[in-house]
């Protein structure tokens, strides 16, 4: 059932599960944006396809916030904003060990591995085509070999947050690609994608979208203290 975090006649923010895909890939496997479209046309009672703009991703395994265009109009200029960089995202992460220091912005280099849908993380401008990435991260709380981080991505790479933590020597929990022991179901990972803040592009209104993290025992643990 989805979850929806936000709704109005240009917008539609929900929280994706982790395991499901956002938009259509190679898989033919079924997409948050399939279940919003069936969504708005059962609330709507709308005849004929419905238009819903997908406007960013977070990756397959990783849960929280994503939001969908109602109208071309908010889908121009959603785009916009993230182009420009006019957004504040947040991410919860659990890692392996705590990191020293607790707070830091980390700054590195990327270089996709398209063979192996991953990214090589070098701390030097080494080749010409790698991408400069950087993201701040502060320590929330521990539960036993484990901690909470606060992520700010500055730069919007793929699967940067996780490539950048695990070549700190704190991969996140269950992301097996970059590191991780641990296993999880459906190859989901403990990366959440919990705040979304920007002005809205009609409105032009501040908007603030939460999502809970899964509702899992470790994530259960570490949301108990940190609220």
């Amino acid at each position: 059932m989805l979850q929806i975090l936000f709704e109005d006649n240009h917008l539609i923010a929900v929280n994706k599960p982790a395991g499901m895909l956002v938009h259509g890939d190679e898989t033919g496997d079924a997409t948050l944006a399939d279940f919003v479209k069936l969504y708005i046309k059962d609330r709507y009672n709308k005849p004929g396809d419905v238009f819903l703009g997908v406007i960013h991703r977070i990756d397959r395994p990783v849960s929280g916030v994503v939001v969908f265009a109602r109208t071309s109009k908010g889908l121009t200029r959603m785009n916009k904003l993230f182009a420009e960089r006019q957004l504040q995202k947040t991410y919860w992460a659990i890692v392996s060990g705590r990191p020293d220091p607790y707070e830091d912005k980390l700054v590195h280099y990327l270089q996709k591995d398209k063979q192996n849908n991953k990214v090589k993380v070098f701390s030097r401008q080494r080749y010409k085509d790698l991408k400069r990435c950087e993201l701040d991260y502060s320590l929330i709380s521990e539960v036993g070999d484990h901690s909470l981080l606060n992520v700010t991505p500055i730069t919007g790479r793929s699967h940067q947050i996780r490539a950048q933590l695990s070549k700190i020597g704190h991969p996140i929990r269950g992301d097996r690609k970059y590191g991780s022991i641990h296993h999880q179901r459906n190859g989901m990972i403990h990366l959440h994608a919990r705040q979304l803040e920007f002005e809205h592009p009609i409105r032009k209104e501040p908007v603030r979208i939460v999502a809970n993290p899964p509702d899992e025992q470790i994530w259960n643990t570490f949301f108990e203290i940190f609220e």
